[in-house]
C-alpha cells in the first residue's frame, strides 16, 4: 500500500529466502493467495510474507494447501499500512489460525513501531503479551526489535536483514577494498 510496507514485504522475503537458502523443503512467499480447501475458491487469504516448512521450493501460481501435502503455512507475516483496518487484521489472523498457522506477526514498520505476536496453543493463535522489546520467532529464529524506536529484524546468527539493494552496495564498496590492496575478489 506504500513504499515504507512494500519495502519491509521486500526484506523480509528476500532475507528469509536467503536464510533458508540450504534446505529445500521451506518454501518462502510473498503477497500470494493461500487456498486452503479445495473446491473452494473463495476460502483464501494472501498474506504479505509467509513460511512453509516441509515443502519444496519452487514456482507456484498459488499455494493450495491440499496439493501441498495439507501443510499450511506455519509461520505468517503481515506488514501494518496506513490503508489496513483493524477488522481486516482480524479477521487474517482468524483465517491463519482457522488453518493452521503456529505463528502470526502484525509488523508495524512506520512510527510507534511495534510488532504484534501470536503463537499457537491448541486450536487457536494467543497473543504474546506485548513488550517493548525484542519479540522472536521460535520456527524462524529471527527477533523483530523496535525497542529503540526504529525496526531492526536479525537473522539467527545475528545477521541484520537489509535491503537487497543495500547488501549488494555493501558486497561492492568491500570488492573495492580489496582491490585497492592488491586482492582480486574474483580470484578463487
Amino acid at each position: 500500500d506504500n513504499t515504507v510496507q512494500f519495502d519491509w514485504i521486500a526484506i523480509l522475503k528476500w532475507n528469509l529466502d536467503a536464510q533458508f537458502a540450504g534446505d529445500e523443503n521451506v518454501f518462502v512467499a510473498g503477497d500470494h493467495l493461500i487456498y486452503p480447501v479445495e473446491g473452494h475458491p473463495e476460502i483464501c487469504c494472501a498474506p504479505d510474507v509467509y513460511v512453509a516448512f516441509g515443502r519444496p521450493k519452487g514456482s507456484r501460481g498459488s499455494y493450495k494447501v491440499f496439493e501441498e501435502g495439507g501443510i499450511f503455512p506455519q509461520v505468517v507475516i503481515e506488514v501494518w499500512s496506513p490503508n489496513n483496518r483493524l477488522t481486516k487484521m482480524e479477521a487474517k489472523r482468524e483465517f491463519y489460525e482457522k488453518h493452521g498457522a503456529e505463528e502470526y506477526y502484525i509488523v508495524y514498520p512506520e512510527p510507534p513501531v511495534v510488532v504484534e505476536a501470536w503463537r499457537r496453543d491448541g486450536a487457536k493463535l494467543v497473543s504474546v503479551p506485548e513488550s517493548t522489546g525484542p519479540v522472536t520467532s521460535p520456527r524462524l529464529g529471527i527477533r523483530f526489535d523496535f525497542s529503540n524506536g526504529g525496526l531492526v529484524v536479525t537473522g539467527p546468527e545475528g545477521n541484520v536483514y537489509q535491503r537487497p539493494d543495500d547488501a549488494i552496495l555493501k558486497l561492492k564498496k568491500l570488492a573495492a577494498k580489496l582491490r585497492a590492496l592488491g586482492i582480486d575478489p574474483d580470484a578463487e
